[in-house]
């Protein structure tokens, strides 16, 4: 039987020493990265569940020992290794192409910055899938086993979510986690510059309830009470009504989180059954204090109207982690200053800080190329969220990476998230889901 191997690049990678060294330091930090890290990849499980029985599979985690994953990979005999890796981990990818390749394994590449850059990507490895891997998975297969790979497999039509398999959670082993993933819709009906989530995969789809009710079910067979990150870009932006997504979550007796914008404080039908349905957290991007992004669209408000909501959302019960992108046109040390203050002295229950990254096939990256910003020295390593790749229009690239460096121990210092954890506590103390035990009210996400 032909063997295909599917292989997730995992954890987080930065650059710049300060910073990483930071991110090993300071708990909140380090705490934030190991709960990143216990997610699977849900784009290779859902892939690999649209794999004919005639194929064996097996699933494997690289971080960035390409050559211990490549030994642990050629013990599998496969055909075909199936490589899902972002922007920063990309070069390791290319590495272990290159080990498989040199011991006979055919290789494919897909995700987002295969989407982006397919004839870079088909340089090194065999193929890149462009787009959703779903529609043309059967033909990738096909051909690995003909060894007639094509440089590049690019679906015709975005995938339609009704045809979605049950993602093959079983390959996942006997390694203990808590933590799983779970998409109700894929692409956002905006199309913020900096984002390339939102359509390099193709347009705003939603799942239908029955698929996601029996991926829950999945899920709990394995690990009868999970936290679940939901791998949506942003949740509830669509029209389905809200109680349909709520009741089957709440059922189950899970608990969740997602990413969402900040209308969802506005909405009574959402936040009447958030809590109530598991929900602890929702990440909601307040993106920038000086900079008005482009394409977001209805998601474009005053400051003041975006707290408002946020405040709505965190009465009901549901932890709100403010989500920040440092660095943007206009940033000075003078706006860094004031957003230490607003985060430092605000209701956030949690916060989120990454540096502007002009990620492959974003307006934001052909605005900064065309402006001739691109640092030539900063390769696709340093695409990391954390790391500077870009000439500011205000700063020097050497002040705003000592700028960040040095807000990061400020805004994760023990006592700012001992703040922040006594907001999590009282708001979480009007979660139905949560109050039944005292003791859950100090769980991590």
């Amino acid at each position: 039987m032909p063997h295909v191997a599917f292989v997730s690049l995992v954890g987080t990678r930065v650059c710049e020493d300060r910073v990483r060294e930071l991110g090993m330091t300071l708990p909140g930090l380090r705490r934030r990265g190991a709960a990143v890290g216990q997610l699977p990849s849900l784009g290779l499980l859902t892939v690999s569940g649209l794999t004919p029985s005639r194929w064996t599979c097996s699933y494997h985690e690289c971080d960035a020992d390409s050559e211990a994953t490549a030994d642990e990979v050629l013990s599998e005999r496969p055909v075909l290794a199936a490589i899902s890796a972002l922007t920063a981990s990309i070069l390791d990818a290319y590495r272990l192409c290159t080990a498989l390749r040199a011991a006979g394994v055919q290789t494919a590449i897909g995700g987002l910055h295969a989407t982006a850059c397919p004839n870079e990507v088909a340089a090194h490895a065999d193929a890149a899938v462009v787009g959703d891997g779903e529609p043309v998975w059967s033909d990738v297969l096909a051909d690995a086993e003909c060894r007639c790979l094509r440089r590049v497999y690019r679906a015709a039509r975005p995938f339609e979510l009704a045809d979605a398999p049950i993602p093959r959670f079983d390959l996942l082993g006997r390694k203990p986690r808590s933590r799983f993933t779970l998409q109700t819709q894929r692409g956002c009906p905006f199309a913020c510059d900096f984002c390339g989530a939102s359509r390099l995969l193709g347009g705003f789809r939603e799942k239908p309830i029955d698929k996601i009710a029996r991926e829950l079910d999945a899920i709990c067979e394995i690990c009868p009470q999970p936290v679940i990150e939901l791998a949506d870009d942003n949740t509830f932006a669509g029209r389905r009504d809200a109680s349909e997504l709520l009741d089957p979550l709440a059922r189950r007796g899970v608990r969740w989180f997602t990413e969402s914008d900040w209308r969802i404080g506005e909405r009574p039908d959402v936040l009447r059954g958030l809590a109530a349905s598991g929900c602890v957290q929702v990440l909601v991007g307040i993106e920038s204090l000086v900079c008005d992004h482009r394409g977001m669209g209805a998601k474009q408000a005053s400051l003041d109207r975006v707290m408002d909501a946020i405040g709505a959302i965190q009465e009901a019960g549901v932890a709100v982690n403010g989500c920040f992108i440092v660095g943007c046109d206009g940033e000075t040390h003078a706006s860094i200053e004031r957003l230490t203050a607003f985060i430092l002295e605000g209701p956030l229950a949690d916060v989120q800080l990454t540096l502007q990254t002009p990620f492959p096939g974003t307006p934001l990256r052909r605005c900064l190329e065309r402006e001739g910003r691109l640092l030539a020295d900063r390769d696709w390593p340093y695409y990391t969220l954390f790391d500077v790749t870009y000439q500011p229009d205000r700063m020097a690239v050497e002040e705003l990476e000592t700028a960040f460096a040095s807000l990061l121990p400020v805004v994760y210092s023990p006592a700012a998230c001992n703040r922040r954890n006594e907001i999590r506590r009282a708001i979480w103390r009007n979660n139905p889901s949560l109050h039944r035990c005292e003791s859950a009210l100090s769980f991590d996400i």
